[in-house]
């Protein structure tokens, strides 16, 4: 692990940390905006199939199915906001830069990858391990 790599495994300085939450607090609250913004514009769209506007069977299907995908897509919106929020809450509470398994400081770099993760790059990738391990 080079130098670079193991500053961001370490905690920043109080004053730093402050600045951090700061600008980790501005990202949620804009993601959480996009996301509510999305849903809706969603909400508002016409959500339901009228046949009359289908001529034939095909037609139908792939409304049926654009219908299906929209409602898949704003189930992982809510699934997104839940967790914005809970990132949100973290930071609150000042847990969010650490590791929910470990204990351990969660990377600046990692959390400006993934704002809502609660892990570690280590306890998340033996997570994906274990994942793998009883998947196959």
């Amino acid at each position: 692990m080079s130098d670079r790599e193991a500053q961001d495994f370490e905690p920043p300085s109080d004053e730093e940390l402050a600045a951090e939450v700061e600008r980790f607090r501005s990202l949620l609250e804009l993601e959480k905006g996009k996301v509510l913004r999305n849903a809706q514009r969603t909400l508002t769209e016409d959500m339901t199939l009228d046949q009359d506007d289908l001529p034939d069977e095909m037609d139908l299907a792939t409304a049926d199915y654009n219908q299906s995908l929209a409602f898949r897509l704003r189930g992982r919106e809510r699934l997104l906001l839940t967790k914005i929020e809970s990132a949100l809450e973290r930071l609150e509470s000042g847990e969010y830069f650490w590791c929910t398994i470990c204990g351990s400081f969660i990377g600046v770099k990692r959390l400006e990858a993934r704002p809502v993760t609660t892990l570690c790059i280590r306890c998340k990738e033996k997570q994906e391990r274990q994942e793998r391990a009883f998947a196959g």
